[in-house]
């Protein structure tokens, strides 16, 4: 028996996915591969607080954060370590990797962490893109946040040499969605200046913490990471929420330990 126009079109319309069904839009996991700028902290490490800590204040909550970062841990040593594949064995498609490494890559005493930036730095950072993109995932790469720098004239001095533009580079060659939270931090900390940026750190009575954040910090740096994903389009509009609200600092919690 022959179709009628009508349900011919119903069987199409049926076929096709609900709006915001589709497997991009369902729920998403985002994996952060970092150090202890992004870390996790517990209670006895508070007031410290890691920007991955408060990402999941921007995002939806059908897009959940599993802060993989490690304090200390370099590009190489992450994966040597066997993090990255530990990982990539619960990553999903359509999930996102976010990779943010710099600040240990550059001790260049210690060998477990270092890399050098146009050689190893690279080379380590392609596994973690060519591992998500294994797996059906995004891989995303974000420029290590700055540290807190000043120079005598009150200008905010970058401290990662040549590791961000060598992450630019490799971003660009891979097609890779680049946060560039180096150079937007680095301007932040310049529109705050040298006094207003020590609440943004961990600077307390007995320590003067010019790497790691406070909560405030953390919030500031996240609020960035939430905007850069925006704007490269790796998350859509309705993804990303709270950009323009102050965001409580009470809503940091540290785990015990």
């Amino acid at each position: 028996m022959s179709l009628t126009r009508r349900q011919v079109t119903s069987a199409a319309l049926a076929a096709v996915p609900l709006a915001g069904r589709s497997p991009e839009r369902s729920h998403r996991t985002l994996y952060i591969a970092g150090d202890s700028t992004a870390a996790q902290k517990t209670a006895d490490e508070a007031p410290e607080t890691g920007w991955g800590m408060a990402l999941p204040f921007f995002l939806r909550k059908d897009i959940t954060v599993s802060n993989q970062a490690v304090n200390g841990r370099s590009s190489k040593s992450f994966v040597d370590e066997g993090r990255l594949d530990a990982m990539l064995a619960t990553v999903r498609p359509h999930d996102l990797l976010l990779v943010q490494f710099a600040h240990n890559d550059e001790k260049s005493a210690d060998p477990t962490r270092y890399t050098e930036p146009w050689t190893t730095y690279q080379e380590y950072l392609l596994k973690y893109v060519e591992g998500a993109r294994a797996r059906g995932a995004r891989p995303v790469l974000a420029t290590p946040v700055e540290r807190r720098r000043f120079d005598a004239d009150g200008n905010a001095v970058p401290t990662h040499g040549d590791y961000p533009a060598a992450m630019r580079e490799l971003a660009a060659r891979e097609h890779v969605a680049l946060l560039d939270i180096e150079a937007l931090s680095l301007a932040l900390w310049q529109s705050l200046g040298a006094e207003a940026t020590k609440t943004f750190f961990n600077w307390t009575d007995t320590e003067q913490d010019n790497t790691h954040f406070n909560p405030p910090g953390a919030i500031a740096v996240a609020r960035l990471v939430a905007r850069e994903l925006l704007r490269t389009r790796v998350l859509a509009r309705h993804d990303v929420i709270r950009l323009q609200e102050s965001v409580p600092t009470s809503w940091i919690t540290w785990p015990p330990a």
